[in-house]
């Protein structure tokens, strides 16, 4: 055959390759780098559109893939090495060692140029791991039972739109480099099934709301005063609502006034020890005030030496917004807010009573339909004609009632009713009431108040038409 035939020149193009998988390791190898870089041609419409949202999918494309290409890489000059060590043949014998070779020359160019493709192909595969990391689908549904309660409370929260990563590691590579390696050691306690149930909170080492919560938010800047509306229905038949009306005093600025402008006023400083790891016992409670010497107020029976023992913190958002995105409810304020949304009809006679009646069961996990069922059968028992009338509002209010089951109770996570306790407001657990309750005193006699005006201002208490509501042009 002709020296320039197309076949010659196509053994020519294939011989590097050839001499480089001489051996059956290399071969391997060969093989592997080829089938991964055959299926990353296939995923790239996918990568440019982002198009990978389920969890499992984006493992095997971003994680595994880019491992098994790497183990792929290894194989070849592994093989050659072995090969070597064996007695082999080498790739180039000493007498075509010469750059005027042309084997040579095509040996190099051949490398060079699967080099270049490679670090193309592993560097996107790296890059589109990491942000696939990064997303919400990953961090809420990988680790299903682990994270299932704060997905399920995320994706019913205010942040839904926000990535986990904005506030969970926020900007800069530092916190994403810490983030991951704490990932590491998350991921083998799901592996070993030693992770804790439920999930400890709060998040000790989490990133200072400083880098995370006040890129959006700023409370320093003045924040007017805003009108809070809360319903609570009884437990009687006719599921009669009161509603009680508070001007809450956000503050914030210069004021030194309200919520935020007492708390978080530029050159203000608060720092707290908790006694306990869920930070809702309190003892002691130091605030600075620029120029001013600290004042240190000290819980009755309280012993100033015994507070160094103590963790030392610096008050920010998450001290009182301590559950801003995977929120929980108890079971009264859930169904109050149901009924006020219409999700559970308040039309349904017992409704209030019923719905907490069958909350406050327990359950096993996949038994959450019982919840719903059950409610269904109350009114196909006890109100037959109720039932053949309104059976398609009473399986919507079912519907309603399992949804609040489904967003606060996680039996294979031991979460129930009051797991996590929520800092804003007194009502359920201490909140305001940790430091806020005139019993932190200073050396000087001064204490801690428990000014409820300071923070908030009652327009109306428990009444059935409140007649600042009809002033603001309220309706229902």
């Amino acid at each position: 055959m002709n020296p320039e035939t197309p076949g010659t020149r196509f053994d020519a193009l294939l011989t590097p390759l050839i001499r480089l998988s001489r051996n059956w390791v290399s071969r391997a190898g060969v093989f592997i780098v080829t089938a991964v870089a055959v299926f990353f041609i296939f995923l790239l419409p996918t990568m440019f559109s982002g198009a990978v949202s389920h969890p499992y999918l984006g493992i095997l494309s971003f994680v595994v893939l880019p491992g098994i290409f790497v183990f792929g890489l290894v194989l070849i000059p592994l093989g050659l090495y072995l090969d070597r060590r064996r007695g082999g043949p080498q790739v180039l014998e000493p007498s075509e060692r010469s750059w005027s070779n042309p084997m040579l020359r095509r040996l190099v160019m051949f490398i060079g140029v699967t080099t270049v493709v490679n670090i193309i192909i592993f560097s996107q595969l790296t890059y589109r791991a990491v942000h696939f990391m990064d997303s919400t689908a990953f961090c809420g549904t990988t680790c299903h039972t682990v994270m299932q309660p704060e997905f399920a409370s995320y994706q019913n929260s205010p942040h839904s739109r926000v990535d986990c990563v904005q506030c969970h590691i926020g900007p800069g590579a530092a916190w994403e480099v810490k983030a991951k390696i704490s990932g590491i050691r998350q991921v083998f306690k799901v592996l070993f099934n030693t992770y804790s149930r439920p999930t400890p909170a709060p998040v000790h080492d989490l990133r200072p709301a400083q880098d995370t919560c006040e890129g959006c938010h700023w409370p320093q800047k003045f924040a007017t005063d805003r009108v809070r509306v809360i319903s609570k229905y009884a437990d009687d038949e006719a599921n009669s609502v009161t509603k009680s009306v508070l001007l809450m005093r956000i503050g914030g600025g210069h004021l030194r006034k309200g919520i935020h402008g007492t708390h978080l006023e530029k050159g203000v400083t608060i720092r707290y020890r908790p006694a306990d790891s869920k930070r809702q016992t309190v003892p002691w409670v130091e605030l600075t005030r620029e120029g001013e010497a600290p004042t240190v107020y000290l819980a009755n029976g309280a012993k100033a030496e015994d507070m160094n023992k103590l963790e030392l913190r610096t008050m920010d958002c998450i001290d009182c917004h301590n559950r801003p995105t995977h929120t929980y409810d108890m079971p009264e304020s859930g169904v109050d807010r149901a009924l006020a949304e219409g999700r559970i009809s308040d039309t349904l006679p017992f409704a209030k009573k019923t719905s907490l009646e069958l909350l406050k069961n327990q359950y096993k996990a996949g038994q959450d339909q019982q919840v719903a069922d059950s409610f269904i059968e109350f009114y196909r028992s006890k109100y037959p004609e109720m039932y053949a009338s309104k059976k398609a509002v009473i399986e919507s209010s079912a519907a309603g009632l399992r949804a609040i089951y489904n967003r606060n109770i996680f039996p294979d996570m031991n979460v129930t009713w009051g797991t996590y306790p929520n800092n804003i407001g007194h009502m359920d657990f201490p909140g305001c009431f940790r430091c806020h309750d005139d019993d932190h005193k200073a050396a000087n006699g001064k204490t801690i108040g428990q000014d409820c005006s300071g923070c908030h201002e009652l327009l109306a208490t428990d009444e059935k038409d409140p007649k600042i509501l009809a002033d603001f042009g309220y309706s229902k």
